[in-house]
């Protein structure tokens, strides 16, 4: 037995303690224990509130509220301090609690000292102001108050004015100074005129828009798009009898269209897009049998179609929806294999709702390809109406007139953002069948119209565009015939003499190709 024991000792010092079993031990003892204390709650507790305020300072990201400082008016009425009669003493309002450091450690035995209102006017992204008031007042039980409907209420109201349309020369010329001495009939033919239709059906399209988006902070049409028409005017000069519609507002940008006749090539990104326009409402029968570079991007759509149908994990509606959208894009490839349209980066043209140029019963209502006008400050540029557009909104203009006006425009920034720019377009005055764009001529066809309504002023004359699509014309080389008096003084005049070199490597118009 004394062996056994002294055994045992021998064993006990070589092995030392058995950390490893112990620690295991406390694992699983830490297991069982911990759930049933309040450490897993605090736990759950520290990673919700860690996801709340990661989603709240996502939130902040999207809700932008640009608060500038000019522009904030802040309202903080006055709080009289309330005088519970249950309690002995006065109850002041929390604004004066925070700022008077007597009254900071003073007991506040009621909620009375919340009551009352503050409020602020933000201005929002949209540029609208937002005007905001919190406002508290007594109420009952927490029960009670939690099943009533009016005790926790939120209003909201939008508030819009609707603006005048100018009529009179003084209030045209406010925006263009120079208005009056470009046009010198114009101050005539106001005489008589009255505000288009047009323009009460714009404004109030744009309000129907307001109430299906007004619920929709994050969606709501800009304040600068819903003011963007100072006046649309049904005019008529009394001599000619010439109708004409004019309309002031900005200028936004239009990036549609395409003719394989004049551009048998665009960019990748362009032809391969799934939101670019190749059409415009003015078209003309095709010419040439150059295709349109637009329909080989179509054609691919149609084949990627195809392939997510035969996917056998596609859905139902999904292969609906791709073959309605197979047959839209089959017809417009049929369209552009038959008929070209203008370019709007090449071709200088304006664009008016689709109501305007679909209307037959007004006398002033416009059509595609009518002559029109542009006039910014002092120039006028000649075009016509090549494009329809949104019923809610005016002022719009191709690629190529917006780089003109301002080298800083592109399809994302607008030439014009001020309600500055006039436009003025012959109604029914397009010539049919339409044709390719020949700018030349459009710009003899506005000079005649302007001259039915007393023509332009002195000092003033049309635009010139020219033609970035024509073949660039060779020139031939000129052989140099001067001081030839006959042949044999031209063999053996050094100065004369032709230098084979040079000849050998002069152009050749036959073998040289046209630019484009």
């Amino acid at each position: 037995m004394a062996h056994s024991k002294e055994s045992m000792l021998k064993e006990g010092k070589t092995k030392g303690f058995p950390w490893l079993r112990a620690s295991f031990f406390l694992l699983v003892l830490f297991a069982v224990i911990v759930p049933f204390t309040e450490v897993p709650r605090k736990l759950r507790d520290y990673a919700k509130e860690v996801i709340l305020a990661k989603r709240e300072a996502e939130r902040q990201e999207y809700v932008t509220l640009e608060v500038e400082a000019e522009e904030v008016v802040h309202v903080e009425p006055e709080i009289e301090p309330i005088i519970d009669e249950s309690v002995s003493e006065v109850v002041v309002p929390a604004t004066q609690i925070e700022t008077d450091p007597v009254l900071v450690n003073k007991a506040i035995p009621s909620l009375e000292h919340f009551v009352g209102t503050k409020g602020d006017m933000v201005r929002m992204s949209k540029g609208f102001h937002f005007d905001y008031a919190f406002e508290t007042s007594k109420g009952t039980l927490a029960s009670v108050e939690r099943k009533d409907k009016e005790s926790y209420v939120a209003e909201y109201k939008l508030k819009v004015r609707l603006p005048k349309a100018s009529q009179s020369l003084k209030e045209l010329s406010s925006i263009n100074p120079e208005l009056g001495d470009v046009l010198p009939g114009l101050q005539g033919m106001l005489e008589g005129a009255k505000v288009s239709n047009f323009y009460y059906t714009l404004y109030e399209n744009k309000v129907k828009r307001l109430e299906r988006e007004v619920v929709k902070l994050n969606e709501l049409s800009t304040k600068h798009n819903f003011y963007d028409c100072e006046t649309i005017l049904n005019l008529t000069h009394k001599e000619s009898g010439r109708k004409m519609l004019l309309l002031q507002g900005d200028m936004d940008v239009v990036s549609d269209g395409s003719d394989g006749d004049r551009l048998a090539e665009m960019p990748d990104k362009i032809v391969n897009s799934a939101y670019y326009q190749p059409f415009t409402s003015y078209g003309w029968k095709k010419q040439t049998k150059t295709p349109n570079p637009m329909v080989a991007g179509w054609k691919k759509r149609i084949g990627n179609a195809k392939s997510e149908i035969a996917d056998p994990k596609t859905t139902a509606d999904r292969k609906t929806w791709l073959k309605a959208r197979m047959k839209m894009l089959q017809r417009g490839i049929d369209d552009m294999e038959a008929r070209s349209f203008l370019i709007a980066e090449y071709d200088p043209f304006i664009v008016m709702p689709v109501n305007v140029i679909t209307n037959r019963s007004d006398p002033h209502a416009v059509r595609v390809g009518d002559y029109a006008v542009v006039i910014v400050d002092d120039v006028i540029y000649p075009a016509i109406v090549g494009d329809g557009g949104p019923t809610f909104k005016v002022g719009e203009a191709s690629l190529r007139m917006a780089k003109q006006i301002n080298k800083k425009a592109s399809p994302y920034s607008r030439p014009v953002s001020d309600l500055t720019v006039t436009y003025l377009v012959f109604s029914n005055s397009r010539d049919l069948p339409a044709s390719a764009p020949n700018y030349e001529k459009w710009r003899e066809r506005c000079s005649e119209l302007l001259d039915e309504v007393g023509g332009l002023g002195e000092n003033y004359s049309l635009y010139e565009w020219e033609d970035l699509l024509a073949p660039k014309e060779e020139i031939e080389p000129v052989e140099n015939t001067e001081n030839v008096s006959d042949e044999a003084e031209s063999e053996t005049s050094p100065e004369t003499a032709k230098d084979p070199e040079k000849e050998e490597s002069a152009p050749s118009s036959e073998n040289s190709e046209p630019q484009s």
